[in-house]
């Protein structure tokens, strides 16, 4: 492969998608860099090049646009799972603002939000019902595509894809996100790319541009804040400047970055969304606009805000809100919103002049809107307080290492800004962030000049590459935080050892080697993970690699564990009774893309090496859950490996018959096993699952408490590894099909179905369908056939199978609200299975699978009809399909909502009851159990996705 040509840098914006470039020369300092115009539809089969792609998407309904209309100059080529027919840039933003449910926005914000499959077909959120949805993945990867097309055929001899590519993300991404960026480049054909933070390539920008003097002028600026305010996100991060000297004995500046903020969802968007609920309010005083409305809506505020903020802005801007359907031009309003109003909600509500004492409510529940939990307090003020608060110790060594006079009593106030974003524009904005900052300060502050917010990150990106190859400057920093292995104790929080101190640069491994684990192959090996942006965290304790703190749940972020299963490096298969263990140390490196890398070194053989992956799917909630051994636990494990032991004596045993009760006298009662004994027990279990045939007594009390120790079938990094052990048990079904059996059979799936994924849940709903089909209870003896196999339990099973496609459920939801309604057999098993499918949050689904709300709204005039006295059941189910999530496009209506409290109140139902449906709640303990079916394992946090 040729050499290449060209650096590149990509800005893969919330709003906007910029790239820049330069061509690698012998003087490659002096190589000017350039923007690369984007060829993009701007209307109806009109390409224009422009520097900004706006960062949008359309998906045409069928018929809607001529294909002739989608053409562009190259003959285009989706990414692997993508639709065909789709918009990108310019027209796909304007469409959207005439269109409802159409348009897929802030994709870069869903790649950051935990709770979510970001790899599901999810967008656009507000999807109308007939449109084709893609991954938050696949929509990042769609905007990379677009623009390694568009390069490639301006560049049709240097391809993109063989060029030296950075990618920015925000500083703030955790390992997750950026995991899932470099996935979306290598969807889009660029394999081979480096992510560099957006903070760091604004400042690369700033000292492109001020080569020359740049050490004159920061002479006096040894600590520097970069604000970068985006469409989704507000990034923070102080850079030390500060001067060594070379060899020759010159004063050489040198760049470092010292301190990175933790992942703030608050950018333009936000205000974008005040905006538009101020415009809502005034189109319709009564009634809220459903969630593609709104977001048709925002699209008019986002502009409304860039043309009322600006230096000539006008007094006022007319916003128009069309009709939709046959009502398209009569149902049209227009209201104004004036720059006095849109000043008093940016300045006030986004940039107040706080104190630096004043940090952000967090006891408010953070606003939930097109499924994006953004930050409680938009305060952006009050946000950089709180960093800079948590970054003194690095501020003041910046500051005394200087020569500029310092109050050691006062706050270390950085003493230069660096601002980025498109609401700097604003020269309003901007000014208001420099007095806030020179009102801590009690003085003046320097502002750095940033003549295009729009584009500095794409020319930093550039710069950055530059520097790579020794051509200008190069920022140091290392890693943004700190790594830490969780070191767990009984009733404490634990130590915590630091594996990859903050600052360490890429690619150089620390080894641990103060420590040793002895691991056997073939079995899957967890390893917790913290992270701390903090400089310190115990008093006169630096960070640095290897050292042990205690843990403060104030002071650490827990990373999705890291989990693998290490392989034997021989051929031969490794016998079960002859395990195989090795001893290892961990090794760690930040790799050159900026992610994080951790391996098993083998102790004796260098290069037996084994990566580690961490788990995203079901992350436990609390990770700092300690492991707490019931000290009879160890006599418990040994009662059920006898009796399922290979030693046939056992299954005469009578002890079989009282193993449940043998179990709570030892451990106390069942609800009270808490998760760690449970999965203990499980495991036991899980050795004996081949003997659960032996007799009816076995298979009957390991399906119960095998069920009931595997519950909810997620929570443990290593359930995943467990579940794959046990869907091998479904295909061989049960050996006593007798009723009881059945029943206990589909408990137990009902139990661990958590676990299963979408095409387990399938094969299960499939084989159950025939039995829960209206039709077969109109034959007796299709009636009693459904009977005889556990009917009850196949409803409840079926309604816990959350990973259905929403269709399935729907359909469900039908069949058992008209049993329900028109027979009395099972009817609490019915209204409990409509409540639990036709839920506002799911359990442990992902909130993109629930089932629509006009759908459900079409259901609750036949709930409010019966009589919830008389089974109490119908309220719960009522409570379920009500209850407040915060997000509109998922809430029923205000209007069934006052018709359900009203009914409520009058039924004597639990206050709790009435408080789901009316706020932004948890369920209790008890609604918990009422909703599974079950008591949740105590230590489990369930993380809604």
């Amino acid at each position: 492969m040729a050499s290449p040509r060209f650096l590149v840098g990509i800005d893969l914006g919330t709003t906007n998608t910029v790239v820049a470039y330069c061509e690698i020369t012998d003087d490659l300092q002096q190589s000017p860099v350039s923007l690369f115009d984007i060829d993009q539809l701007i209307g109806p089969g009109e390409v224009v090049r422009k520097p900004l792609l706006p960062s949008f998407r359309y998906h045409p309904a069928q018929g809607q646009i001529a294909q002739n209309d989608l053409t562009l100059p190259w003959d285009v080529e989706p990414v692997a799972g993508d639709i065909s027919n789709l918009i990108v840039g310019e027209w796909a933003r304007e469409l959207g603002a005439k269109v409802e449910g159409r348009q897929v926005s802030s994709a870069k914000s869903w790649l950051s939000h935990q709770a979510v499959d970001r790899n599901s077909d999810i967008l656009p959120w507000a999807g109308a019902c007939d449109v084709d949805k893609v991954s938050p993945v696949v929509a990042s990867a769609s905007y990379l595509n677009h623009i390694r097309q568009a390069w490639n055929y301006r560049n049709p001899s240097n391809k993109l894809e063989d060029q030296d590519v950075v990618v920015t993300v925000p500083a703030s991404f955790d390992e997750t996100a950026r995991k899932l960026t470099l996935e979306a480049a290598q969807l889009a054909g660029l394999n081979k790319i480096l992510l560099l933070e957006e903070p760091q390539a604004v400042c690369y920008d700033w000292y492109a541009r001020h080569q020359q003097t740049a050490a004159e002028e920061l002479e006096q600026l040894p600590l520097i804040l970069v604000c970068d305010v985006g469409g989704g996100t507000t990034d923070l991060s102080l850079i030390e400047a500060r001067f060594n000297s070379n060899n020759g004995g010159e004063e050489e500046l040198a760049l470092d970055r010292i301190g990175v903020g933790e992942h703030l969802m608050l950018g333009g968007d936000n205000l974008d969304l005040a905006l538009a609920h101020l415009a809502e309010q005034r189109f319709n005083q009564t009634k809220k606009l459903n969630a593609s409305s709104l977001t048709k809506l925002i699209q008019q505020t986002r502009s409304a805000k860039e043309s009322l903020l600006s230096s000539q802005a006008p007094d006022d801007v007319k916003i128009t809100m069309l009709g939709s359907g046959s009502k398209l031009l009569g149902g049209t309003k227009s209201i104004g919103l004036t720059k006095a109003e849109v000043h008093q909600i940016a300045l006030e509500g986004f940039f107040p002049l706080s104190d630096f004492n004043e940090v952000p409510d967090k006891r408010r529940s953070a606003v939930v809107e097109f499924g994006l939990p953004y930050v409680a307090d938009p305060a952006v003020s009050k946000h950089i307080a709180e960093f800079l608060t948590q970054h003194q110790q690095v501020s003041k060594a910046a500051l005394e290492n200087s020569s500029i006079e310092h109050d050691e009593s006062a706050p270390a106030i950085p003493v230069a800004i660096l601002l980025n974003g498109g609401v700097f524009n604003s020269d309003l904005v901007t000014d208001r962030i420099t007095q806030l900052m020179s009102g801590w300060k009690g003085s003046d502050i320097t502002v750095l000049d940033n003549p295009h917010p729009d584009w500095s990150v794409a020319l930093g990106a550039v710069a950055f590459g530059k520097a790579r190859r020794g051509a200008q400057l190069k920022i140091g920093g290392g890693a943004a935080r700190s790594y830490f292995l969780h070191l767990q104790e009984k009733n404490k929080m634990g130590k915590a050892l630091c594996l990859l101190a903050k600052g360490t640069e890429e690619g150089h491994e620390i080894r641990l080697s103060s420590r040793r684990f002895s691991l056997t192959l073939g079995e899957p090996v967890r390893f917790n993970l913290l992270t701390s942006t903090h400089d310190q965290i115990a008093h006169d304790t630096a960070i640095q690699n290897g050292v042990m703190v205690d843990v403060d749940a104030d002071l650490f972020s827990p990373l999705p564990p890291y989990i693998s299963t290490l392989e034997s490096f021989d051929d031969k298969e490794l016998q079960a009774n002859q395990k195989e263990r090795v001893e290892v140390q961990l090794a760690c490196q930040l790799t050159e893309v900026g992610t994080l890398k951790m391996e098993c070194v083998s102790v004796n053989d260098d290069s037996q090496r084994w990566s580690l992956e961490f788990e995203v799917r079901n992350k436990q909630g609390d990770d700092t859950e300690q492991e707490k051994l019931h000290p009879r636990l160890e006599e418990c494990k040994e009662l059920v490996s006898r009796l399922y032991s290979g030693n046939k004596k056992s299954a005469d045993s009578k002890e079989i018959k009282t193993l449940a009760k043998d179990l709570e006298k030892r451990l106390g009662k069942r609800d009270e096993w808490d998760f760690t004994t449970l999965r203990h027990l499980f495991d036991t279990f899980s050795l004996g699952r081949k003997r659960r045939r032996r007799s009816e007594a076995h298979e009957k009390n390991w399906l119960r408490l095998a069920g009931y120790s595997m519950r909810p079938g997620f929570g443990d990094p290593t359930d995943s590894w467990r579940m794959e052990q046990l869907w091998g048990l479904y295909q061989q079904g049960i050996q006593f099909k007798n009723h009881q059996g059945w029943t206990d059979w589909w408990v137990f799936w009902r139990r661990v179905a958590g676990g299963l994924n979408q095409e387990q849940q399938e094969s299960i709903l499939a084989d159950i369908a025939k039995y829960l089909h209206p039709g077969a209870m109109k034959n007796p003896k299709s009636a009693k056939d459904a009977q005889d196999h556990g009917y009850e339990s196949m409803v409840r099973l079926a309604a816990s199978l959350e990973q259905l496609e929403v269709e399935d459920k729907a359909l469900l939801s039908t069949w058992f609200l008209n049993k329900a309604i028109n027979h009395n057999q099972f009817e609490q098993a019915h209204w409990w299975a409509l409540g639990r499918l036709a839920s506002r949050t799911p359990l442990y689904g992902s909130q993109h699978s629930v089932i629509p709300r006009e759908q459900a709204e079409q259901w609750l005039p036949k709930l409010l009809e019966q009589n919830w006295h008389k089974e109490p059941m119908i309220a719960f189910a009522a409570v379920m399909i009500c209850r407040k999530t915060g997000d509109r496009l998922f809430d029923i209506s205000d209007d069934f909502r006052a018709q359900v409290v009203e009914k409520l109140k009058s039924s004597k139902v639990p206050d709790s009851w009435l408080t789901l449906v009316t706020e932004v709640t948890e369920l209790s303990e008890s609604e918990s159990k009422r909703v599974f079916g079950d008591a949740l394992p105590s230590g489990l946090s369930l993380i809604q996705s």
